[in-house]
């Protein structure tokens, strides 16, 4: 990170400039056998799309905010970025009726529905396809994304003193996030090309900073596993060592 990084989208940005094609986040669920690894560049060209999504098909303004109905996955983590570049509050599965808008996975759908704003439903399947048809009440994620342009200019600036995440019930500012991260990596001894596997969920503090932001912010990457208790203990062993993993956050 630069000195002068204050939100989770400076990271990023400073992510890009200093190694774009080093991966950046890989993906395994155990439950279907999906494996997909996103380098910085490619990570921070899903973010830049679905930023432009939120900001132009959903309208969203710094300050709205919107529920993430989404467990631990790789389009999740593009989200909690798109987020922070717009300025909205990411709320990790917040009240829908509260919200100004709502992301929602399959097995989400009808608790979303209880918000009144603009809905997106992912369907969180490998290679990130489409819905057969959208879910009534939503557009899709992966229909309406591809659209979007590849570069993102906000139409505000980001205030890194603002709310920014909802996670456990705690809120926390861009700034919040950014000091939190680093304090994490420095804990978790992660540096630079370090490898961190998590198979925590995005429930909590500590699992979304395992899971994305304190690897991001030391310079390294993450292995975000879900549903890890169905992988055996030797498969387990073996992932450890195709992946280069140096730190493990279980």
């Amino acid at each position: 990170m630069n000195a002068s990084d204050r939100t989770p989208a400076d990271l990023l940005r400073s992510a890009l400039a200093a190694d774009p094609a080093r991966p950046l986040v890989t993906y395994y669920d155990d439950a279907t056998g999906e494996r997909v690894e996103l380098s910085v560049a490619t990570f921070a060209n899903w973010v830049a799309k679905t930023s432009n999504l939120l900001q132009d098909h959903l309208s969203a303004e710094p300050g709205d905010r919107v529920a993430l109905l989404l467990p631990a996955h790789w389009q999740t983590a593009v989200w909690l970025l798109a987020c922070a570049s717009v300025g909205v509050v990411a709320d990790l599965g917040g009240d829908p009726a509260t919200a100004d808008h709502v992301v929602a996975g399959p097995d989400r759908l009808d608790e979303g529905r209880a918000c009144r704003g603009e809905r997106l439903a992912l369907s969180l399947a490998p290679l990130g396809r489409r819905f057969p048809t959208a879910p009534e009440g939503y557009d899709d994620y992966a229909v309406e994304v591809p659209t979007q342009g590849d570069v993102f200019r906000p139409y505000a600036p980001v205030d890194a003193d603002a709310p920014a995440l909802t996670v456990a019930g705690a809120e926390l500012t861009g700034s919040d996030i950014v000091e939190r991260a680093l304090a994490d990596a420095r804990r978790l001894g992660l540096r630079a090309g370090s490898r961190l596997l998590s198979g925590r969920g995005y429930d909590t503090w500590e699992g979304v900073s395992a899971g994305l932001y304190a690897p991001l912010a030391a310079g390294g990457s993450v292995v975000l596993c879900r549903n890890l208790d169905r992988l055996a203990a030797e498969g387990l062993e073996k992932r450890v060592e195709s992946e280069r993993i140096t730190h493990r956050a279980l």
